[in-house]
């Protein structure tokens, strides 16, 4: 339920849908997060399976732990607080169980923010964006020249600091460290004041959404079928974000082993449509 706090501004709602659009270029439909070796082993090959493997995904597994990631993100950033931005993302980063779905993240991540810091330009996400070793990723530039005073409006981002800390001006990453999609989701959001559970069930939601495609890419359902599946899938998202505002630093963590073991078989699948 979102109340009168979660209120979300006409600005801040164009930007939520704007970032979790399919539309956004971050590669997100390149990723099936496992599933694709799951339906070649015919684990999951209905509508029943996949709405089941996706829940769990959603609450238990990588949305589990990217919404708990965001959220402390998100906070870090209102707050100011560099330090904890930058284990928020570095955590991120290192809960990756294997090769793939590090990729899945990072690639994403930097993907979003090269092209969040482009289009919306922000001096915080865009020293971040900036940071480390390498240029911007070239496919999220494309199509986008750098904004002049003459083609780029007032477009800063919001400042929601809290009163009296220090706003934050640079986040510092090592030579070479990557950036964590969830992490910069919640920066973005926080920068741009969208409430945080709205923001959290948007990107839960994206993240069913793009598996219930790749499910219908893969030929298990079809369109009315994947659209019954995200419809089923509300309270379980809905409840995900819910869980991750209130969940404790202690309970940081997924549990679904089958995914782990999904994208272990994928890395070496003869036949791929997907790169995890």
């Amino acid at each position: 339920m979102i109340t009168g706090d979660d209120a979300v501004s006409d600005r801040a709602l164009y930007r939520l849908l704007s970032w979790i659009s399919p539309a956004f270029p971050v590669g997100a439909f390149s990723y099936s997060h496992g599933l694709e070796a799951m339906v070649e082993s015919r684990v999951v090959d209905d509508g029943a399976s996949l709405a089941a493997w996706v829940a769990a995904v959603v609450a238990h597994g990588g949305g589990r732990v990217d919404a708990d990631i965001m959220r402390d993100a998100y906070r870090a950033t209102e707050a100011g607080d560099v330090t904890a931005l930058i284990a928020a993302n570095r955590r991120g980063l290192a809960f990756r169980t294997t090769a793939e779905l590090a990729r899945e993240s990072s690639a994403q991540g930097a993907a979003f923010l090269a092209t969040c810091s482009t289009a919306w330009p922000d001096e915080f996400l865009d020293r971040w964006a900036m940071a480390g070793d390498g240029p911007r990723p070239a496919a999220s530039m494309d199509q986008v020249g750098e904004p002049t005073a003459e083609n780029a409006p007032d477009l800063a981002l919001a400042h929601t600091t809290r009163e009296g800390a220090t706003p934050p001006t640079t986040v510092q990453r090592q030579a070479g460290e990557g950036v964590c999609y969830a992490a910069a989701l919640g920066a973005a959001m926080a920068r741009a004041a969208v409430p945080l559970q709205p923001a959290l069930v948007a990107c839960l939601q994206a993240m069913a959404a793009n598996l219930v495609s790749a499910g219908l890419r893969l030929g298990i359902i079809g369109q009315t079928d994947g659209q019954r599946i995200l419809a089923a899938l509300e309270p379980v998202t809905i409840r995900a974000a819910q869980d991750a505002i209130t969940r404790g630093p202690a309970d940081f963590g997924g549990a679904t082993f089958a995914v782990d073991l999904a994208s272990m078989a994928h890395e070496t699948q003869y036949t791929r449509l997907f790169r995890s």
